[in-house]
């Protein structure tokens, strides 16, 4: 499975081509993609309409949506933003560290615009296309 990164969506939303996009457009079934419920949230509350919101959540929903936080991952996810401070990293965003913790404990691959990830795929073994 292929969990795709806020970053990646709303560079696509924008028409900004990059890799992750380019490689989000590549991806022949459609089962494969992930979204989390916590990459919807950063998705839709920067729409400027309730209208354009609904339309962002149905396009969305056309993928599968997992929940991706639960009282074990949030441990899990403490535990990992502890350990990047010790080795020096401090990661800007703790949805990032949710949603990297979340790849990494269900063996899910992510699709991300985000450099906030590359010390998890460093340190910690999140797998990034």
């Amino acid at each position: 499975m292929i969990v795709v990164d806020s970053s990646v969506w709303i560079n696509r939303l924008r028409n900004v081509s990059t890799d992750a996009t380019r490689t989000l457009d590549a991806i022949a079934d459609p089962r494969q993609i992930v979204v989390g419920d916590i990459v919807m949230l950063e998705v839709l509350q920067g729409a400027r309409t309730e209208e354009r919101a609904a339309h962002l959540e149905r396009m969305l929903r056309r993928f599968r949506v997992l929940a991706m936080l639960n009282e074990p991952l949030a441990l899990k996810a403490a535990a990992h933003y502890r350990s990047l401070r010790r080795k020096g990293v401090t990661v800007r965003s703790p949805i990032d560290v949710i949603i990297g913790t979340f790849c990494i404990e269900h063996g899910h691959m992510l699709l991300q615009d985000d450099r906030d990830f590359r010390p998890l795929a460093e340190h910690l073994g999140l797998q990034l296309i």
